[in-house]
């Protein structure tokens, strides 16, 4: 990663350092003392607990310096009004110091993903560097920026928001050169009100484009498609439907492998993933589209996403002892939600969904919780649904046709976790669902510590 001295970093941001630590350096920053690491910026931010009373731990950690509003001692440090914004400030300066072009991607689902096959493409060809983890916000995307190597050709870089002007703030930030908007869904109702509100506040990722940009969308979303103002940039769609730039003819699923071929123009590219669910496609066609517009050679695109791995927590299927676990815990909106179950139903055996509430929807809760019971009663032998919004999950897969007593609620976490002792039989296979609010990979944990 990029050394940046203080100097250099209050010019960025418009902050005061005294002369005596001008010429300080630091390697990439943090605002968690916890796992700080020696040579960071360390952000001070105001949280449950003012950031200032973490400064003496995070200099004993090795902290080669403080983002922050006051003086509380004789320390390395940098002085401003908002040490949020400034950090912002500070990793959009580093980022045309690395001069990488940006690749940005968002969408209500599957945007995590998108983003590791993106960045699972390019490496072919390039140096990647990318957001790790959750780090889409305007706290972990710039401290992602901070972190990346000077030779980094490509940033993929994750815009996550819940609010209006989030995405705004990041796009600014980043500039730009390609966006990918994966799809609008109706994960953040609650902040955003409709889905119109949602595209709108996803077409924010081009506000930090120029002209010139390349906006990438999924052709088979009719917000996408119909779009209430089309943008300046180009736009390219994927999709699987006739008229999209880049398409997917002839999905199956084959066992556990996904196959597909990728049209563009006289292009075929033959695509076979270690994944279970079509909902896979748009993203491993997104992560097509944005490897043709930087002429990623053909043969180098298949032969990548055939060695794609999801990352920890987003559809792991795997053997625990005499049952096949579907672990999906890192998030879950209505769309994700939907998506596996299919893949629930699709494999043999005796099928129970692990089920937790979906978080942020707002005024849609209530419909969407109900309609995720519906899909279950099609896709599950037994449901198990776990949080204040079960009872209408519960609803929705009797209405769907379930019998009663194969739907079970519960409020606590123990005694979910004792039930899905007592009903789990060999041979079964377990999804675990829900937002990640709801720590149901907890009681995936638990229940594995009992059972293998």
């Amino acid at each position: 990663m990029a050394e940046i001295t203080l100097r250099q970093a209050a010019r960025w941001c418009g902050g005061t350092v005294e002369e005596k630590y001008a010429d300080v350096a630091f390697f990439g920053a943090n605002n968690d003392t916890r796992v700080l690491e020696p040579g960071q910026l360390f952000i001070v931010l105001q949280g449950a607990r003012d950031g200032h009373d973490y400064i003496p731990a995070a200099m004993e950690k090795g902290a080669a310096a403080v983002l922050c509003t006051r003086r509380t001692g004789d320390y390395p440090a940098i002085y401003v009004d908002d040490p949020r914004k400034a950090l912002g400030d500070i990793a959009r300066e580093a980022l045309k110091r690395i001069g990488a072009k940006v690749i940005a991607v968002t969408g209500s689902a599957g945007k995590s993903t998108t983003k590791e096959m993106i960045a699972t493409v390019l490496q072919s060809t390039f140096r990647v560097s990318k957001t790790p983890a959750n780090h889409n916000n305007d706290i972990g995307m710039p401290m992602a920026i901070l972190a990346m190597p000077e030779d980094t050709k490509v940033a993929v870089l994750e815009m996550g928001m819940n609010h209006f002007g989030e995405i705004e703030y990041l796009s600014n930030i980043a500039y730009p050169d390609v966006a990918v908007i994966i799809n609008i869904g109706t994960a953040h109702m609650e902040f955003l009100g409709s889905q119109a509100g949602i595209r709108k506040a996803k077409m924010e990722i081009v506000s930090g484009m120029d002209e010139k940009g390349m906006l990438l969308l999924n052709g088979d979303d009719t917000m996408l498609r119909n779009l209430e103002q089309p943008p300046q940039q180009r736009v390219t769609y994927f999709g699987r439907t006739e008229g999209c730039d880049v398409r997917a003819v002839d999905v199956r699923q084959d066992g556990p492998i996904l196959r597909f071929r990728a049209e563009a123009g006289r292009l075929s590219i033959p695509v076979a993933m270690n994944l279970e669910g079509e909902h896979y496609v748009h993203d491993a066609l997104a992560a097509v589209a944005v490897a043709l517009k930087l002429l990623v050679p053909t043969d180098r695109i298949g032969e990548s996403l055939s060695q794609f791995r999801n990352i920890s927590g987003r559809q792991e299927i795997f053997q625990a002892g005499e049952y096949t676990i579907i672990k999906d815990c890192y998030n879950a909106g209505p769309e994700s939600m939907a998506a596996a179950l299919n893949v629930l139903g699709n494999r043999k055996g005796r099928r129970v969904a692990v089920l937790g509430d979906m978080l942020e929807l707002g005024g849609r809760a209530q419909a969407e919780h109900y309609r995720v019971g519906r899909i279950a009663a099609e896709k599950a032998d037994l449901l198990l649904v776990y949080g204040p919004l079960a009872p209408r999950v519960r609803d929705g897969a009797i209405t769907g046709g379930m019998p009663e007593n194969r739907c079970l609620v519960f409020r606590e976490r123990e005694k979910l976790i004792e039930a899905l002792k007592q009903n789990a039989r060999p041979g079964d296979v377990l999804l675990f669902k829900a937002s990640r609010g709801m720590h149901l990979e907890q009681v995936l944990a638990e229940f594995l510590t009992e059972e293998t």
